[in-house]
C-alpha cells in the first residue's frame, strides 16, 4: 500500500495543464498533500481563454467531447456547471473543389456507412469506389494500420482525401496516411477486425451508438472559454490546499530512498509520488536518469505546431454563410485548414457584442514549418484571403490576435499504442511515479482528464484505469468545424 493510497503523502505533479491540475484534484480528493510546479507563468497549457475587441474567447482548443464523462464531470465539480453550453448549431461545411459543401453525416471520422452519405462531396467515381468495398475480400487490419492508407484500399483515396483528412487534421494537425487507425479511431479499429468489410464495420458502430440511444450535445463549450476550466480547477486545488508554482521549471528527478527528489531551481522537494504531466519532449528529459527506456520512447513523439488567426469585424460590414465554420482537405492547396464562425457557433460570444462577429482560422499540419515561420501580419493576410476565396469575406477586421502553438499537438503514428505500453511498462518498475498527458492516450479534454485519473489511482495500486486506457483509448472526435 503506497503513502498516496493512505491520504499522508505527498504527491508532486509536474506540470499544470489540464492533465497535472486533473491529477492535482484528484490527488487531494484521495487526501495527498500536493504542489503543482509549472515551468510557465501560467496554469492551462493548450488551454488559454483570451479577448478580441472586448470579446472573451478561446485562444486555444475550444470544445471538449460531452459524451465522455471526463471532461464534464470535473468542470461541474470545480463550479462551472450551469456555464456549460453546446454549439448553437451544428452544422458545418467542407471548403472543397471552390465551393462550400455541407459537412455529410452517417460517417465515422469520415469514414461512411453508405455511399450515398458522401453524395454531393465527392465525385461519381468516388462514390463508386466506395461501392467496391464490399466486393473486395477482407483486409486484415494486423496490430495497427494507417488510417489513410487502410481506408484509401477499402474504399478510395478520395473519401480520404476530401474527408478523413480534414477530419483527422482537425484533431490532429496530422497527416492520414500517417496516423495509427487504432490510437486514432479505436473504435472503428475494433469493429473493422471483426467485420468482412468497412462499411459493415461503420453501419455496426452507428447500430451500436443507435442502440445506447444516447441523446444530448456530442460537444460542450463553456461561456467565457474551456480556456476557463484549467483556471476554475486550479482554484479548486488551491482551495483544498494544494500549493501551485508557476515560473518553476524542474530540473531534476531522482528516486530518494522510497520516495523521489525533484529539483526545481534553489528549490528541493522531497515526495512520496510523482505525475509527470508535461509534453514527450520535457517527460524524456526528466526521466532519462530514473528511467532511461522510457525517456528514449517519449523522445521519439513527435509533434505538429499550428497558429490560430482571430479576427473581429463589424457585423454591419460582414456576413457569413450559416453555420459554425467549415473544414479544408489539404488536397485543396488552402492554406488555412479550418474556419470557425465563433459568433455563430457560441451563444455567449456572439451575445457579448452583438455588433461584432469573430472567426477563428488555424494554419499548420505536421512536417509544415514554412507557414509558421511567416509573422503575425502574413498569417492574418493570408487567413483573410482564404476566408475571402471561401466566403466572400471582404471587410476590414477591426481587430486580429495570431496565437501559436509551437510543438502542440503529438502525432500518433503507426505503432503509437505500442509505444504507450512500453513507457507505463517502463515506469511501473518505479514505484510512486506515474506519467499522464496528451501524448498517450487521446489529445482532446477528456482524454487528458481520463489519463490524469489513471495516473493518480495507479499511485494508489488502482491500475484499473490504466488497464481501460491500453485496451481502449479516447477517441477525439471533431468539434464541429475549426480546431
Amino acid at each position: 500500500m503506497s503513502a498516496t493510497s493512505t491520504g499522508t503523502g505527498h504527491v508532486v505533479v509536474i506540470g499544470a495543464g489540464v492533465a497535472g491540475l486533473a491529477a492535482a484534484h484528484r490527488a487531494l480528493a484521495r487526501g495527498a498533500r500536493v504542489t503543482v510546479l509549472e515551468a510557465t507563468d501560467r496554469v492551462g497549457g493548450k488551454l488559454l481563454p483570451g479577448e478580441i475587441a472586448g470579446v472573451r474567447v478561446d485562444l486555444g482548443a475550444e470544445s471538449m467531447l460531452a459524451r465522455r464523462p471526463e471532461a464534464v464531470g470535473l468542470a461541474r465539480e470545480v463550479g462551472l456547471g450551469d456555464r456549460l453550453q453546446p454549439p448553437a448549431t451544428a452544422t458545418a461545411s467542407i471548403w472543397t473543389r471552390d465551393a462550400l459543401r455541407p459537412m455529410p453525416k452517417g460517417h465515422v471520422m469520415g469514414v461512411p456507412g453508405t455511399a450515398e452519405a458522401l453524395s454531393g462531396l465527392l465525385t461519381a467515381d468516388g462514390l463508386a469506389r466506395i461501392e467496391r468495398d464490399a466486393e473486395l475480400p477482407p483486409t486484415e487490419v494486423g496490430d495497427d494500420v494507417a488510417v489513410g492508407e487502410y481506408v484509401a484500399a477499402r474504399m478510395g483515396r478520395e473519401v480520404v482525401d476530401r474527408l478523413v483528412e480534414p477530419l483527422l487534421g482537425g484533431v490532429y494537425a496530422g497527416d492520414a496516411y500517417r496516423l495509427s487507425l487504432r490510437s486514432a479511431v479505436p473504435q472503428l479499429y475494433q469493429a473493422a477486425r471483426t467485420h468482412d468489410t468497412l462499411t459493415a464495420a461503420v453501419r455496426a458502430l452507428q447500430a451500436k451508438a443507435a442502440e445506447a440511444g444516447q441523446t444530448g450535445p456530442v460537444f460542450l463549450g463553456v461561456e467565457g472559454g474551456v480556456g476557463t476550466l484549467p483556471l476554475a480547477v486550479a482554484d479548486s486545488v488551491r482551495a483544498r490546499g494544494g500549493e501551485i508554482l508557476t515560473r518553476t521549471p524542474v530540473s531534476e528527478l531522482r528516486r530518494d530512498g522510497t520516495g523521489w527528489r525533484v529539483t526545481a531551481g534553489d528549490r528541493v522537494l522531497r515526495a512520496d509520488a510523482v505525475v509527470v504531466a508535461v509534453p514527450a519532449p520535457a517527460a524524456s528529459a526528466l526521466l532519462r536518469a530514473e528511467a532511461p527506456a522510457a525517456a528514449a520512447e517519449l523522445a521519439a513523439v513527435e509533434y505538429a505546431s499550428m497558429a490560430l488567426i482571430t479576427l473581429a469585424y463589424r457585423r454591419a460590414d460582414a456576413a457569413l454563410p450559416e453555420g459554425s465554420g467549415f473544414l479544408v482537405p489539404p488536397v485543396d492547396g488552402r492554406t488555412i485548414k479550418a474556419a470557425t464562425f465563433a459568433s455563430q457557433k457560441w451563444g455567449w460570444v456572439g451575445g457579448e457584442d452583438p455588433d461584432l462577429l469573430v472567426v477563428r482560422t488555424s494554419v499548420g499540419r505536421h512536417g509544415e514549418t514554412e507557414i509558421l515561420q511567416r509573422d503575425d501580419a502574413e498569417l492574418t493576410r493570408v487567413a483573410r484571403h482564404d476566408l475571402r476565396a471561401a466566403t466572400g469575406l471582404d471587410a476590414e477586421p477591426v481587430a486580429t490576435r495570431v496565437t501559436r502553438w509551437t510543438d502542440g499537438l503529438p502525432q500518433y503514428p503507426v505503432g503509437h499504442h505500442a509505444r504507450v505500453a512500453r513507457v507505463r511498462e517502463h515506469i511501473a518498475k518505479l514505484p510512486g511515479l506515474a506519467v499522464c498527458g496528451a501524448q498517450y492516450d487521446g489529445v482532446g479534454i477528456p482524454a487528458c482528464i481520463a489519463s490524469a485519473h489513471a495516473a493518480v489511482d495507479q499511485l494508489g495500486g488502482d491500475l484499473a484505469g490504466v488497464r481501460e486506457l491500453t485496451a481502449n483509448p479516447v477517441q477525439s472526435l471533431h468539434g464541429g468545424a475549426g480546431e
